[in-house]
């Protein structure tokens, strides 16, 4: 008795000291993974924030440097450029360094890299647009809107460009947008591993049940809305806010030449991305593993599912489904990359508003959708193939609604010499020759130059010159043209005709449109993204568990490189071809566009964008018709295996119980407590 009265004292400090230890693990666990998930979450919107900025300074990128959408597209594209030349690095040795600290110095590279787009503002100089407009009431040199020249001098059409300033200066070697390329490219290097180790390191120490609502919480949508609004905040301040008198800015955020100040926001990206690598220092190499990681054992379906595939690219779903979500990712990539420049151009709102209605509207449209297609899911616990039709049918619902879109078009505006003629009457022309007539032919007009006033006639003349005024009143933004001899030519009233600043507004019937495209885009957002979770999930449930990981990647690493890079530069290259009206750089060479054809845009812009989505649809029903055919097999397998994994079943059974007979045994044994 005195034994066993000893070892009982034993064995209870043994477990007491044992629950202790287990509580300390469990402790130590638990805050490690939420101190660890709220520091990749906040990096998750810091490198979301900034890469919705980035597609939120399109238009603003492209006036400032002067180049094309398709450059835009490349630059643009960067960022996955820069994903790929690290990838394969960080998924083999990333798993086996200190995890946290390799996301901390992708996080202080996305900052660096982000700090880097910004630096050409500080290089470049002040921004110089087109003007003939006095800057100050003070000012005695007015430029002349309709200077004299020679009849020869006329027919050139050669006069020297109206920027205020001396003579062409380079301001330097190197085209200002390779450092917002090389910045991006490094922001791509820098993402690299946060999202790979970040999601492996929750999947590794978390408990098994919570560890994909860990997972999802990351993926947070927060990011791309405040992106957006900062870029809408941005692009509202002129780009040289604080260096020039506000009052010698005589064009408005709606007008063609304006540029906002997107160097603002990614320094303010750059300092938050920065901030989002600290925690990360602090966190541990690993924590304790939780005790349901020891069974690896998987579920029953993923045992079952499309086990008898001889290797991944073997697997002809896993193969017709990576090929569909490339095509609709090309699709989906470059209808986000250029829709806020769309809203611009077609709808004839500025770039502030565009990104106000991206990131208010739409980004929680998807978010909601995404996340509703997750409930969905889980309610009523749909299956491969009911998970497959699920995202089939939201995706073509998606796709009827947005053939709407094509209806949904405004006429080109009114340009004297570009979409009507100096008489009215309308037709597109790209021509140069086409911008003058008789009534500026007493001007010595410049082709080149895009200082565009609205007559009171309605119609858009892209300078005053070749509006044929001859006088002007008033100053800075208040200037008014005088006696213009192509405004009463096209109005058909007599009399001193004047001609005001900027382009003349759209219809009123784009007007009432613009809030139909809204709602018809809010829904067909949230219909297309019902499917995403589900489709996600057919993913991960036709790949063996040992595969999984090396299926996401590869398919990640498919959609970057045939999807990330090259949608936005064709996108791009496709929308240059509808532009009308080129601006022409400083110093020579065909700058940014500043007018499209608002048909020819909506039509290469929704159709590439359908096309490419109908394409896809095509494989679905080849992929559904593979599924199908699996599922059969599989089932008719489970049928002829059934006896026999039914007797395995069975055996397990009654081994197990005579294992808990003998531990019963083995407890109820008097010397038990004796031996220890």
């Amino acid at each position: 008795m005195f034994l066993y009265s000893v070892s009982e004292k034993i064995v209870r400090r043994h477990c007491e000291r044992l629950e202790l230890n287990m509580l300390y693990i469990l402790f130590t666990l638990c805050n490690g993974i939420i101190m660890f998930l709220s520091a990749l979450s906040f990096a998750y919107f810091a490198k979301a924030l900034s890469g919705s900025y980035m597609k939120s300074t399109i238009t603003q990128l492209e006036r400032r440097f002067d180049i094309p959408s398709y450059l835009i597209g490349i630059i643009d594209g960067s960022f996955e450029i820069g994903n790929l030349l690290v990838i394969a690095f960080v998924s083999y040795f990333g798993a086996k360094l200190h995890r946290p600290k390799i996301i901390a110095i992708g996080c202080v590279l996305m900052s660096f890299g982000t700090f880097l787009m910004a630096m050409p503002h500080f290089i470049i100089g002040r921004y110089k647009f087109e003007t003939s407009v006095r800057s100050s009431v003070n000012s005695t040199n007015n430029l002349s809107p309709c200077p004299a020249s020679s009849p020869e001098s006329t027919r050139a059409g050669d006069r020297p460009s109206i920027l205020p300033s001396g003579g062409c200066e380079r301001e330097s070697s190197v085209s200002m947008w390779i450092y917002v390329f090389l910045g991006n490219v490094l922001r791509g290097i820098g993402e690299t591993p946060v999202q790979p180790l970040g999601i492996s390191y929750i999947d590794d120490y978390a408990q098994s049940e919570n560890a994909a609502l860990y997972i999802g919480n990351t993926i947070s949508i927060i990011g791309p809305v405040f992106g957006y609004l900062l870029g809408s905040l941005c692009a509202k301040i002129y780009v040289d806010i604080g260096y020039v008198d506000m009052e010698s800015v005589t064009i408005n955020p709606g007008d063609a030449r304006w540029v906002g100040a997107w160097w603002l926001g990614y320094l303010i990206a750059g300092a938050i991305t920065l901030m989002s690598a600290v925690p990360f220092w602090f966190l541990p190499k690993s924590l304790p593993i939780p005790v349901d990681k020891h069974d690896t054992s998987c579920t029953p379906e993923q045992t079952r599912f499309i086990k008898d595939s001889p290797s991944l690219l073997g697997n002809p779903v896993y193969v017709i489904y990576l090929c569909v979500t490339v095509i609709q990712f090309n699709s989906l990539i470059g209808m986000v990359t250029y829709k806020p420049k769309y809203i611009e151009q077609h709808y004839a709102k500025s770039a502030s508003k565009a990104n106000f209605l991206m990131g208010m509207i739409n980004i929680p449209a998807v978010a909601l959708g995404m996340f509703s297609g997750g409930v969905i899911m889980k309610k009523f616990k749909l299956g491969v193939m009911e998970a497959a039709k699920f995202a089939f049918g939201t995706s073509l619902l998606g796709y009827f609604l947005s053939l709407f879109f094509l209806a949904m078009g405004c006429e080109n505006s009114k340009v004297a010499g570009i979409t009507v003629s100096y008489t009215g009457v309308e037709g597109l022309s790209s021509h140069e020759r086409s911008l003058f007539s008789d009534c500026n032919s007493g001007c010595l007009c410049s082709r080149r130059e895009w200082d565009p006033v609205c007559g009171e006639n309605g119609i858009t003349y892209v300078s005053p010159c070749l509006a044929g005024c001859t006088s002007s009143t008033g100053s800075g933004r208040n200037t008014v043209f005088d006696q213009c001899r192509c405004v009463a030519l096209a109005g058909s009233q007599p009399g001193n005709l004047t001609a005001s600043l900027g382009q003349c507004p759209h219809r009123d019937s784009c007007d009432r449109i613009f809030p139909y495209f809204l709602a018809l885009s809010v829904l067909s957002s949230f219909i297309i993204s019902l499917g995403g979770t589900p489709g996600f999930m057919l993913l991960i449930r036709c790949i063996k568990p040992e595969l999984k990981s090396l299926a996401l990647g590869i398919h990640t690493l498919a959609t970057r490189t045939l999807a990330g890079i090259p949608a936005p530069i064709y996108f791009g290259a496709v929308i240059d071809t509808t532009c009308l009206k080129w601006g022409y750089k400083k110093c020579g060479g065909r700058g940014a566009c500043r007018i499209y054809n608002t048909s020819g845009y909506r039509i290469v812009y929704l159709g590439l964008t359908l096309g490419l989505r109908t394409v896809s649809f095509f494989l679905c029903v080849l992929g559904f018709a593979l599924l199908k055919r699996q599922i059969k097999k599989e089932e008719k397998n489970a049928l002829t295996n059934g006896n026999a994994e039914l007797e395995s079943l069975r055996k397990e059974e009654n081994s197990s119980i005579h294992c808990e007979q003998f531990i019963l045994a083995l407890d109820c044994n008097p010397d038990r407590e004796t031996r220890l």
